[in-house]
């Protein structure tokens, strides 16, 4: 192998590494949760903490807007497996609704069950 050879072997790994895959692509999304209340911030915040991608500490919900923002990095997660996630907690997230997702509505998940009517005697 002569030097010239070498060096452009060299300079060609040094181009592809430079170039490589991106690591992290982190960006800001808003999430529109017209169902929730200031209550139900911790619950929100409960249905993304196991996904990896989501900044935990960046989301935060505005109730007055009913609108969950958040950072993400879409290298590890989707904006749809977002929704998904809030959806399967029962929220209704950017139009995908918890029946989407085989989840009960909120709504559902929090009423007491009805008593059974007394039977005539």
């Amino acid at each position: 192998m002569t030097r010239r050879d070498f060096m452009a072997g060299a300079l060609a790994a040094a181009l592809a590494a430079a170039s490589g895959c991106r690591r992290t692509d982190v960006r800001d999304f808003e999430v529109s949760v017209p169902e929730a209340t200031a209550e139900d911030a911790a619950a929100l915040r409960a249905a993304l903490a196991p996904y990896v991608g989501v900044k935990e500490d960046s989301v935060e919900f505005d109730p007055a807007r009913r609108v969950l923002s958040l950072r993400y990095d879409s290298m590890q997660i989707a904006k749809k497996n977002i929704e998904m996630a809030i959806a399967e907690a029962g929220f209704t997230a950017n139009g995908v609704t918890p029946q989407s997702v085989g989840a009960k509505p909120k709504e559902a998940q929090a009423a007491p069950a009805a008593a059974a009517p007394e039977g005539k005697k």
